[in-house]
């Protein structure tokens, strides 16, 4: 197997029992990793040299495997070791521990009703304290020590989102979308703008056959003594709240731009909103989901200027 098939991250995920592994884990997967939970240590490196299917686009992505006292045939010390060998290797591998306290583990499990994993037959007090010796190799040895104790599932993993979430190579993907309402409201849009407040080309014989990406109706469209302010104020509401998406985790945004038939004014303004994101940083893909379909006279409003 070429060395280009190998994820080119593996993150080992441990810790004590009602931690936090199962968050952590999840919060890994939708940032795009490739996570297995509790797989046997004998397995190990057979996950780890199995190659992606041919032709995956996923053929690289980052790799997480949890791994606790309730693995199969568990042994830290050697667990440690095979990290260590990992990373002489050349791999990029590490261990991220999530530890808690005792007393805050006992509250979670009394609040689940669960069974501490250690803890079947006895007070899970003495199932902690084993626990914490079984995995003390594992504790020393970790690259990040996470304490959960005090720390909400938000909060966990938006911990994990600033260490982890550009080993993806990706973050927030973002669409600009432009459409017509006669056609209906998108049913993915995040964030929706109507732009039939601007006055409308439609009602230039001129301009009616054209679309929003030629220059001059968007010249007719920017005329609109309303529209600078109006481009300005979305500009500067998306550029407040795209950088929250993307730091919530949100994987997908789509920012949708609607006009009575989906050809002049949302077609316009979504390609200079764009712009302006890129500008700004983002990379938009746009889309104009109606901008090909034929539309007729009765879609738009009688009255010339706005639209339905």
């Amino acid at each position: 197997m070429s060395r280009t098939s190998l994820p080119r991250r593996i993150l080992f995920v441990t810790g004590m029992s009602g931690a936090g592994k199962k968050t952590a884990l999840k919060a890994l997967e939708d940032m795009g990793w490739e996570t297995v939970d509790n797989l046997p240590l004998s397995l190990l490196d057979r996950l780890i040299a199995v190659s992606p299917a041919e032709g995956s686009i996923d053929e690289r992505r980052p790799l997480a495997i949890g791994i606790d006292s309730r693995t199969r045939d568990f042994d830290s010390e050697r667990l440690v070791r095979r990290v260590a060998a990992l990373k002489t290797e050349g791999r990029n591998a590490g261990i991220l521990f999530l530890d808690c306290s005792g007393a805050e583990i006992a509250r979670r499990y009394s609040a689940t009703r669960s069974r501490h994993p250690l803890a079947q037959d006895r007070p899970i007090e003495d199932g902690i304290v084993h626990e914490r010796e079984l995995l003390a190799p594992l504790r020393a040895a970790a690259d990040e020590l996470v304490d959960t104790s005090e720390v909400s599932t938000n909060d966990l993993q938006a911990s994990l989102r600033l260490s982890f979430g550009d080993a993806t190579g990706t973050g927030t993907t973002l669409t600009v979308m432009s459409f017509g309402f006669s056609r209906g409201v998108p049913r993915d849009a995040d964030l929706l703008f109507d732009m039939r407040f601007l006055r409308n080309p439609h009602w230039d014989p001129q301009l009616r056959p054209k679309t929003g990406l030629d220059p001059d109706v968007g010249a007719y469209i920017v005329e609109d003594p309303t529209y600078a302010e109006a481009k300005q104020r979305i500009e500067d509401l998306l550029l407040l709240l795209l950088p929250r998406y993307e730091a919530e985790g949100k994987s997908y945004v789509t920012v949708a731009i609607g006009c009575t038939g989906g050809k002049h004014r949302s077609v316009h303004f979504a390609e200079t909103l764009a712009s302006r994101l890129r500008e700004a940083g983002f990379s938009p893909t746009v889309r104009h989901r109606d901008l090909t379909h034929q539309k007729s006279d009765v879609q738009e409003n009688g009255v010339p200027g706005l639209g339905s």
